[in-house]
């Protein structure tokens, strides 16, 4: 083959393939244009139309007496569509300038030029959906909605809203932690009330179409299809916000003063369980704010706080009667390889001590010998006594976080020797403020344990869509006997025990101290930390209110609770006692009253006769002259004549200003009257020959400074 023909062979087969090339090119449009044309046009709709999601409305969260402690607070973000068709260019160059002046005296973030320059721009550039302001609050909305060209609405005007909505909590701090937080996103956060009620709050989301404009921008598009959202119901909560209020400023005080870390502080209504003031409080960098929710989270060694509960135990099972003497030495206890040391051991201990006075002083020399000589041939049954009363299973409230009990069985693998003595005075046992804190409710509840509880009801658009009614975790702790001895000793300890700085004059508070030296994963007990703890009821004899109060790392040198916690305790119930009418007893109304007969000044006969009447006072002596004096008896007014002269100056002393003045200026005279009440005093004699026009003085029972 020559050379031409295969150069000609190869430009042909070039040829041929951009032929074949091209034909399978224009295959493929057809097969696009014609035979996908639907599947293509679906995907390009998807991609430039999408479904967005439209937030409900938040529901709030209020006080038990309808005090609003969260909402959503709308806000909007202004748009224009600057390329609507209905807005004529005639329409915009007229107003634009009148808009621009009216966005400017309204934001006040650009002079009015500024507006014009940058709204012309956007329509030269078509812009569908310009962003005017962000953060619009509703006052500002409505005024806007009023200038020149948004008055024209949507499709004339061009005008978008878009709202929004952030959450505030009124009382900002108080009570933060407990009403909680969410977060956004897909692993956010779900805390406190907020988090534990989403499902009432949150509402179900609405859906709107939008449509992609170039820029990456959408534009809502209004269609029949919109799902328009439901909004979230509202939750009431048992927090009382002036008790919430003193609790919080009672602890930041102990705080403060002990230089202490954090603490904690619990209110609850006996019979209900209803939570009334819940305070957490935290040092962070020098100031105290709600960070961690320690009453339902933080779950430690109680300390002595524990010793009811142990004692009740060793009393149910009839190992102890609280006249039973304890010898406590000289307040050291060697236990195995345990020393177990009195507060006081450094002064010779407490000695012979009953059982009674044990737990009223706080003995941990004392508890640990009636748990060890009761229990040490049986720790299974006394661990079994403490989980009958409940002590090992958590609360489960509504508020989620809440940390785990822990009381340790005999041949678990952290069971010891001295696990049994450790466990009597409240160490190698867990449990979190408000476990304690039910423990104590129900004891001051003759027994029955209530589970805490935050909310009261569901609100939707005012009407209950759900009440929490009071549940019972456990219908009897206890027998009645142990109860009445428990009790007993409760009082002791702030008449006669650890805690006489807390007695009142006003209503009996029982309770118990507790101090517990703070276990550190590092040091262990080396490093000296304590938290200070009070938990008790009051008033005593009918308990109506339930208390806990637990103060973290106090530095001050002062770490018992009866004067770190105790204060807080008293604090509270002192506002209690003052504002709950309930908890006084009625007024005997039937009780016979001593009445006093008032004084009355002289006057005018007739309205003084009118006054006693409806004042139901007796009225005895002369009824028919027209003026009278007074005289106050035993039980009733006399009334007695008084003679007017003609023409002679009348004896207006003991009168009052107004009968004064009618008698002296009928006779001619002129009255210069100095204070108010009734006449003390006259410048012209009784008997005096009136003149016409002379003047008379009168000086009053209250001269005015």
């Amino acid at each position: 083959m020559s050379i031409k023909t295969e150069i000609l062979w190869r430009v042909a087969l070039v040829y041929l393939a951009f032929a074949l090339f091209a034909i399978f090119i224009a295959g493929k449009i057809v097969y696009l244009q014609y035979i996908d044309d639907d599947q293509w046009k679906e995907k390009a709709e998807n991609t430039r139309i999408q479904n967005f999601h439209i937030p409900p409305h938040r529901g709030d969260i209020y006080s038990a007496d309808m005090r609003l402690l969260a909402s959503s607070v709308p806000y909007y973000e202004v748009r224009m569509d600057l390329k609507t068709p209905a807005l004529t260019d005639k329409v915009f160059y007229t107003y634009i300038d009148s808009l621009s002046c009216c966005l400017s005296g309204l934001f006040r973030d650009r002079n009015a030029c500024e507006y014009e320059k940058v709204l012309k721009n956007a329509r030269k550039l078509g812009n569908r959906y310009y962003l005017v302001k962000s953060k619009v609050n509703y006052l500002q909305l409505k005024e806007l909605q009023s200038f020149p060209i948004f008055r024209l609405g949507r499709y004339k005007g061009g005008l978008i809203i878009n709202q929004q909505s952030v959450r505030q909590k009124p009382h900002r701090n108080l009570a933060a932690r407990t009403i909680g937080y969410t977060t956004k996103s897909k692993s956010g956060n779900k805390v406190g009330i907020e988090g534990a009620f989403e499902e009432y709050l949150g509402g179900i989301e609405g859906v709107k179409r939008m449509q992609k404009l170039s820029g990456n921008v959408w534009m809502p598009i209004n269609e029949a299809g919109e799902i328009e959202p439901k909004d979230g119901s509202s939750v009431v909560t048992t927090i009382d916000v002036d008790l919430q209020d003193v609790a919080e400023n009672a602890l930041l005080k102990q705080l403060i003063k002990n230089k202490a870390h954090s603490g904690t502080a619990v209110l609850m209504e006996v019979q209900t369980g209803e939570i009334k003031a819940i305070v957490n409080l935290t040092d962070t960098f020098g100031s105290f704010r709600e960070y961690y929710n320690y009453a339902v989270g933080q779950s430690s060694e109680p300390g002595s706080t524990f010793k009811l509960p142990v004692l009740l135990a060793a009393i149910e099972d009839g190992r102890i009667e609280l006249d039973d003497t304890i010898h406590t030495g000289n307040g050291i206890f060697n236990y195995y390889d345990l020393t177990i040391r009195d507060d006081n051991y450094l002064s010779g201990g407490h000695g012979i001590l009953t059982v009674e006075q044990v737990f009223e002083l706080s003995s941990n020399v004392g508890m640990a010998k009636i748990i060890t000589n009761s229990y040490k041939n049986q720790p299974q049954r006394f661990i079994d006594r403490l989980y009958g009363m409940g002590l090992n299973q958590p609360l489960h409230v509504e508020i989620k976080g809440e940390g785990d009990p822990v009381i340790r069985y005999p041949g678990d693998n952290l069971w010891s020797g001295v696990t049994l003595a450790s466990m009597s005075y409240g160490y190698e046992v867990r449990q979190t403020p408000l476990q304690i804190l039910a423990f104590y409710n129900a004891i001051a509840n003759d027994g029955k344990m209530v589970r805490p509880r935050f909310v009261k009801e569901i609100r939707n658009h005012g009407k209950a869509e759900r009440v929490f009614v009071t549940e019972v975790i456990h219908p009897s702790i206890c027998s009645r006997s142990s109860l009445k001895k428990v009790k007993k000793m409760l009082e002791g300890v702030v008449e006669k025990g650890t805690a006489t700085n807390l007695k009142s004059p006003n209503f009996k508070i029982a309770g118990k101290t507790g101090t517990a030296q703070i276990y550190s994963r590092k040091t262990g007990y080396k490093e000296k930390s304590y938290q200070a703890s009070f938990v008790g009821y009051f008033p005593a004899e009918e308990p109506r209110y339930s208390c806990i109060v637990v103060i973290y790392s106090p530095k001050n040198y002062v770490y018992h609770g009866a004067y770190v916690a105790g204060p807080v305790f008293l604090e509270i119930a002192n506002k209690v006692y003052a504002s709950d009418l309930d908890i006084h007893k009625p007024v005997n109304d039937k009780e016979k009253k001593t009445f006093e007969v008032p004084y009355s000044k002289n006057g005018h006969q007739r309205e003084l006769t009118i006054v006693l009447k409806n004042l139901h006072i007796k009225q005895d002596g002369d009824n028919t002259s027209e003026w009278v004096t007074t005289e106050k008896k035993e039980n009733c007014i006399e009334l007695k004549s008084k003679n007017m002269v003609d023409n002679l100056v009348p004896n207006v002393v003991s009168m009052g200003l107004k009968d004064a003045v009618y008698l002296l200026e009928n006779l001619g005279l002129e009255v210069d009257a100095r204070g108010r009440g009734s006449v003390r005093s006259q410048s012209l004699a009784p008997g005096t020959r009136v003149k016409r026009g002379d003047k008379i003085i009168l000086e009053m029972s209250f001269i005015d400074s």
